[in-house]
């Protein structure tokens, strides 16, 4: 998935969009939508890859995926709002495994039952895991954060994981991930 995020629409289709990647990721939900707009035409799959509010839980129902459900709290909302538009929101539930105060998601240990409690949401579908990983510039030091949300992940019998940016993704693709999260690659290499 390309994490367009802090670039415009103009430069996300011309580097991105016309090279044929049609999977894309954004942190704010108030930038994506007005990307989408004008985006709208090329039949681009988006995924919210940044932090979740609660009150903007309502403009959400156009992505594919939500990659940050990090609470109980913001499953209620989801399943307020799925309910409330007949909706049935997608996510991944976000995970903390390194207990890094900067990082949001579920620590480990509370991990199981955010996944239990959305599962029962109606209208949550629960479809996989996401963790982001501290910077290395040893990318093996990040194997066991990606190791471990796999394990996690056929422990609950869930299908996706995503984790892996720009700086890890090959590691994250050999421990299983089947979503990366790539865009400092992408926009920051020279001009075509």
């Amino acid at each position: 998935m390309a994490v367009t995020k802090g670039h415009d629409a103009l430069e996300i289709e011309r580097r991105v969009v016309l090279a044929g990647c049609l999977v894309l990721g954004e942190s704010r939900v108030q930038e994506w939508r007005d990307k989408a707009d004008q985006l709208s035409d090329h039949g681009i799959e988006w995924h919210l890859v940044g932090n979740l509010q609660r009150n903007k839980v309502k403009y959400c129902r156009s992505f594919h995926t939500i990659h940050s459900l990090n609470s109980r709290r913001l499953a209620d909302e989801l399943q307020r709002h799925g309910e409330r538009f007949d909706h049935r929101f997608r996510v991944l539930v976000e995970v903390n495994l390194t207990g890094e105060e900067s990082k949001r998601g579920a620590v480990l240990s509370d991990a199981d039952s955010l996944v239990e409690y959305a599962r029962v949401q109606p209208n949550v579908e629960v479809a996989g895991l996401m963790t982001m990983a501290p910077w290395h510039d040893d990318r093996e030091r990040v194997r066991p954060v990606f190791a471990g949300l796999r394990a996690l992940r056929d422990k609950l019998g869930l299908v996706d994981l995503s984790m892996g940016m720009s700086n890890d993704f090959e590691v994250a693709i050999e421990e299983g991930a089947t979503i990366v999260r790539v865009g400092t690659a992408l926009f920051q290499r020279a001009e075509p």
